[in-house]
């Protein structure tokens, strides 16, 4: 299975190595805690990341990079039937981020999938850099990324869907 992250070009030389969330946390996980976020889609991924976008001051520097988890990679799975009603607030709940922080404490998988707070029938791959298995996950080459300029303010804007 092939994961994607989208990140600044200046964190391309070590995209898997659960720096961001280290420092700052996220959703799933506190700062300090040491986890990789990736998600199963690009779609998802760049979603993942435009959310977080000044749309007045977009990056111009950003890079998609890509790991190949194998199949044999030890994984748990969150449901979004196991979460509580406000799983996906703003900011995230603490038992959410506990989630993440029990998963790198006990180490019992590689991987784990949780649920997308945008998109909740698509998920997010949380991955523990520290996991023994982590050195079978083989991470690609990055690449240049842009978002369409649709996307932000001021870009051109197709006609809009007229009833007919």
């Amino acid at each position: 299975m092939r994961v994607f992250r989208v990140l600044r070009a200046a964190y391309g030389r070590t995209p898997f190595d659960g720096e961001g969330s280290y420092r700052f946390g996220g959703r799933w996980s506190s700062a300090g805690v040491r986890v990789v976020y990736a998600s199963e889609h690009q779609s998802l991924a760049m979603l993942e990341y435009f959310v977080h976008l000044d749309p007045e001051d977009a990056p111009d520097d950003l890079i998609l990079a890509t790991a190949d988890v194998p199949d044999k990679v030890s994984r748990g799975r969150v449901k979004v039937a196991d979460l509580p009603a406000n799983w996906r607030a703003i900011p995230a709940p603490p038992d959410i981020t506990q989630i993440g922080d029990d998963f790198v404490k006990k180490a019992e998988y590689c991987v784990l999938l949780v649920p997308s707070a945008l998109a909740p029938h698509e998920n997010n791959w949380l991955i523990n850099p520290r996991h023994p298995e982590f050195k079978e996950i083989t991470q690609n080459a990055a690449e240049p990324l842009r978002y369409d300029p649709r996307m932000f303010r001021g870009g051109p804007r197709r006609a809009k869907h007229r009833k007919k």
